[in-house]
């Protein structure tokens, strides 16, 4: 369905506001479904179930895609998973500095020198990556926040450590999970002490992530699949900034299959179910099971280049199906919703074993820095512990240029190139990912001084450039605004005012047009995945959690606020751009600004904290 008047091409110069139906917006929600899949893919392939999930969950003027028709807070899931019996051994909290932490900013310049693995710096890194940051009450309500953001504060992914023996932790090498409300490690299972020096450098270990697709489904029905895949990225950009304090280097072990790292984690313990042909409600406590996402090594700074021996890694990894494992999880709701194409698309995108996948750890990059004096002298563990969503801007804050280009410095993938293309994932904390940039951003500019107001294009992978200038409206300008770094490709397309226009395509949110810019972040996307395969698809938006992460970290930095924004217009984006096809799709957006506090919400520490599960 075209969203706008046909009279308009692609070539027109009419003012972007006019292009928007005059549509009233419809009750979030709405059971209608979406667009069909317009590519022409065989219907049985898994690239045609993904995209026909991805059509089918996307929002328009007309309507949303399928969700609840309200809350059922009788079933509201539970957002602490936690094994009933299995050890439970506390962390520290908050673990005593023992020197000076290196200033934020210094992280993105180069990794300090490791600290070795303990229980103060597993404990730290956790505490600055997945613990809670704080309690939020009011009247009788009281819930709690946490350093990895999530859509809704719902909290779908699980966290898991593989390490070796640690003092006070462990006498053996082990498996543990996360437990965020504790801060504490459930030790699931122990598990030979050459399995790591076998295949990684002295003193690394595993982090791998899990995601409860009920959690976020309660709320947003069939959409949760993206916000899921959103929360991915949010948490492997947060391990990685904590690590990078503590001199730790991260990689995705991305060669490793579905079925691999759901014996690494222990996950075999949830039993197969059937999936409906529609969407059902009622006790379904299956599908409260844990997707196995991904698994990361964290290794110390300076301990060179390495290779992994998938094939081996593997069948070593086989071999965790026949370990102890300890603790049966808890159940979250007494209820549910099977939204069948969640699902089906989860089954999809299952990875297999990729034996020919190539580790590779590349020199760390740099990024550009203008001055410290922007970031306020903060540490990263003051940064990340102080993220919080906004949740209205006051759209009277005006940020400074140089401050604005300064952030998107940080959202490059490559670092500083000195005159190289922008494309490689090598700086800080992108280096984390195994694919090249696949995302780009489209910025809507409100209030930065010395920048005209108007719509423009961070292109993160210039190897994209020509295909994204071919693909978008012929009348965009396509010019570097004026004082812009040299090294970064920033293009202004058009000038003028486009609040409104960020507010009605993010699903009439004033957040989207009161702060000082917002943005949509643009996959690559029908060529990704053809080229790799539905694999691919939580991938791409595990790279936008990773790059929204880094705007919340810049926001708050910087002394404001940020927001992710899940709910949006998709294809009003796409013809805003003048994007036909499936070439490249939106896939997150976000905004950036002055918050405004809510006073009648009181902050309580972290821990301890409240006796609830909320």
């Amino acid at each position: 369905m075209l969203l706008f008047s046909p009279k308009f091409s692609r070539s027109t110069n009419a003012p972007y506001a006019l292009l928007l139906p005059n549509i009233r917006s419809i009750p979030t929600m709405s059971l209608s479904s979406s667009s069909p899949s317009t590519l022409p893919l065989q219907q049985d392939s898994k690239e045609a179930q993904v995209l026909k999930y991805h059509n089918q969950t996307k929002h328009s003027f007309r309507n949303y895609a399928r969700g609840p028709h309200g809350l059922d807070w009788a079933n509201q899931p539970n957002p602490f998973r936690r094994f009933d019996s299995a050890p439970l051994v506390p962390l520290l909290h908050p673990p005593p500095p023992d020197q000076t932490p290196p200033p934020y900013s210094s992280v993105f310049l180069d990794l300090p020198p490791p600290k070795p693995v303990s229980k103060s710096t597993i404990s730290q890194l956790f505490f600055d990556s997945l613990a809670i940051s704080a309690w939020k009450t009011t009247g009788f309500s009281t819930w709690s926040l946490r350093v990895n953001p999530s859509s809704g504060n719902l909290h779908p992914t699980e966290s898991y450590i593989i390490a070796p023996a640690i003092d006070s932790v462990s006498d053996s090498a082990f498996v543990a999970h996360y437990a965020p409300k504790e801060h504490s490690l459930e030790v699931r299972a122990e598990i030979s002490s050459g399995f790591l020096p076998k295949f990684f450098p002295k003193d690394s270990f595993l982090i791998g992530f899990s995601s409860i697709f009920w959690r976020e489904a309660w709320k947003y029905g069939e959409r949760a699949f993206r916000y899921c895949n959103h929360d991915v990225g949010h948490a492997i950009a947060a391990v990685a900034m904590a690590a990078a304090e503590l001199g730790w280097d991260v990689k995705i072990l991305d060669g490793l299959g579905y079925e691999d790292l759901k014996k690494l984690m222990g996950l075999e313990i949830y039993p197969e179910f059937e999936i409906p042909a529609r969407p059902v409600k009622g006790k379904f406590p299956v599908i409260e099971f844990e997707h196995p996402d991904c698994v990361l090594v964290v290794f110390p700074n300076g301990a060179g280049k390495f290779s992994v021996n998938y094939r081996e890694l593997s069948s070593a990894i086989s071999r965790f199906s026949e370990l102890n494992w300890k603790g049966k999880p808890n159940v979250l709701s007494r209820e549910h919703v099977c939204w069948d194409i969640i699902y089906r698309t989860a089954e999809a995108v299952k990875k297999p074993l990729m034996i020919e996948h190539k580790f590779s750890v590349h020199p760390f990059h740099s990024s550009k820095l203008f001055s410290e004096n922007y970031y306020k002298g903060l540490t990263v563990s003051e940064v990340v512990r102080k993220r919080r969503s906004a949740v209205d801007m006051d759209g009277v804050h005006v940020m400074q240029r140089d401050t604005f280009y300064q952030m998107l410095l940080h959202c490059l993938p490559s670092g500083s190139q000195n005159g190289g293309k922008q494309g490689r994932q090598l700086a800080l904390p992108f280096r984390v990912l195994s694919w090249d940039c696949e995302v780009h951003a489209v910025l809507f500019v409100h209030k930065v001084a010395g920048l005209p107001s108007g719509l423009y294009f961070l292109v993160r992978n210039e190897h994209h450039f020509d295909d994204l200038k071919k693909s978008t409206r012929s009348n965009f300008k396509w010019v570097k605004p004026d004082n812009c770094p040299v090294d970064l490709p920033l293009y202004e397309l058009t000038s003028g005012d486009f609040q409104d226009l960020a507010k009605r395509v993010s699903c009439h949110q004033d957040i989207a047009s009161d702060g000082c810019f917002s943005l949509g972040m643009v996959a690559h996307f029908e060529r990704t995945l053809r080229n790799k395969s539905a694999w691919m698809y939580p991938r791409l938006f595990w790279e936008t959690g990773v790059l929204g992460q880094v705007l919340y970290l810049e926001a708050h930095a910087v002394g404001i606020s940020a927001t992710g924004i899940g709910c949006y217009f998709d294809d009003a984006v796409h013809e805003l751009l003048g994007l036909t096809g499936s070439s490249f799709q939106s896939l997150y957006h976000f905004t950036v600004g002055s918050p405004v506090l809510d006073k009648r919400i009181m902050s309580l520490p972290a821990y301890p904290g409240p006796a609830i599960d909320s």
